[in-house]
């Protein structure tokens, strides 16, 4: 009897590592990465016809994350490349998730937990991703580069070359599709200044200096100590501007924010977040940080999720969009929707014509939505990224 028993407890056991490892990270997918209304959307004629002209720009998806290749359709999450494609996307920038805190709110949050290491084992990925930082950044380099030598009219871009064979090839191909990495919260250096240098021959472009908790380069909204530029991260600061890495100041403290405007004359971008006017938040940038990105010709990509914009839908998103555009003049509004992103957004990529809608009914002319939806990111990756003759 006893080993019967014994024999039963071995196989349920066995079941349960099975199950982890084939449908524990589905689950978690699809669980976290919402949507409020499912397909099909249903945009006006007007808003498009303009659309179909566009070439959206999102400065920040999360799609690398999940147990998803980006080449094929699925029925969760917010994302792929066909529903990319279907809302118009045209240059998708996909950013590295290394660490996140356990908690809903990471409001206060310290740097020692951490939730990835249960949903790389899920998806199986190689064991060194399972505790290291910089192994797991370097992972997701590896899934895009792989779906970009596999797929149809994508590409990666690295250098402002790479951005015109784009721009011209969309021409002739409204499918052709840019694709640019970034990494969210340079803690992935592990501590090491030239491992800037590794993520940049990964192919990363774009890269923020904290996420959701401070860290040794300094401090996060959603920190504790909310601090300033630290030493190390005075020399990483340097070491990305050597590189031509465009700096992300999304998840940034102010005190960071305002030194790192501090000591770079260039154009950064805030990927994804909202704005206090509009919402208030510790996450969300303060009137005096928009007018400060912009006087150093930035661009500022408004979310498309509730608690970036205080509203479950496009028009919240549209609002908070007019008003960065009052304040600083349309030319440094960009979209950054978060996309699988752990949010619950209004629709899926190939809702974004509904977007466009918005924009339209909120004011803006067809000139501006163009600016907005994919223009201004092209036009300050133009001047961030590096030449094709510094990257030989």
């Amino acid at each position: 009897m006893v080993r019967v028993v014994l024999y039963v407890l071995v196989a349920l056991l066995g079941l349960a590592v099975v199950g982890y490892f084939t449908v524990a990270a589905p689950i978690a997918d699809a669980r976290y990465n919402r949507v409020r209304a499912e397909p099909p959307y249903d945009a006006s004629a007007r808003a498009e016809a303009l659309h179909d002209t566009l070439m959206v720009a999102d400065l920040h998806n999360d799609l690398l994350l999940w147990p998803r290749n980006p080449l094929q359709r699925y029925d969760r999450g917010h994302s792929d490349v066909p529903r990319l494609r279907e809302g118009g996307v045209g240059l998708q920038v996909f950013a590295a998730v290394t660490q996140v805190p356990w908690g809903q709110s990471y409001q206060g949050t310290a740097a020692g937990s951490d939730q990835i290491p249960y949903l790389v084992a899920a998806e199986r990925w190689p064991l060194r991703t399972w505790t290291s930082r910089l192994a797991r950044a370097r992972y997701q380099a590896r899934k895009l580069r792989r779906a970009v030598g596999r797929g149809e009219g994508l590409m990666l871009l690295r250098t402002q070359a790479d951005l015109d064979t784009l721009l011209a090839g969309r021409e002739e191909n409204p499918n052709a599709m840019g694709t640019l990495l970034a990494v969210e919260g340079l803690h992935a250096l592990e501590g090491t200044v030239a491992n800037v240098d590794t993520l940049v021959a990964d192919g990363y472009r774009m890269m923020s200096l904290t996420h959701l908790f401070d860290n040794a380069l300094g401090g996060s909204s959603t920190g504790i100590e909310k601090g300033g530029l630290t030493d190390f991260g005075e020399a990483v600061l340097e070491r990305l501007k050597k590189n031509d890495v465009t700096i992300d100041l999304a998840h940034a403290s102010e005190a960071l924010i305002d030194d790192v405007l501090a000591r770079t004359s260039e154009p950064v971008v805030v990927s994804h977040t909202g704005v206090d006017a509009t919402c208030p938040s510790p996450r969300n940038l303060s009137d005096r940080h928009v007018r400060a990105i912009a006087k150093q010709d930035g661009v500022i990509g408004i979310g498309l999720w509730e608690k970036a914009v205080c509203g479950p839908t496009a028009a919240a998103t549209a609002e908070a969009m007019a008003h960065v555009a009052d304040l600083v003049g349309a030319k440094h509004v960009a979209l950054g929707t978060d996309y699988d992103g752990t949010v619950l957004a209004p629709f899926e990529a190939g809702g974004l014509p509904l977007l466009t809608e918005a924009l339209l009914e909120e004011g803006f002319t067809p000139r501006e939505v163009e600016q907005i939806m994919g223009g201004n990111v092209a036009r300050v990756l133009r001047r961030t990224l590096p030449s094709a003759e510094e990257n030989e």
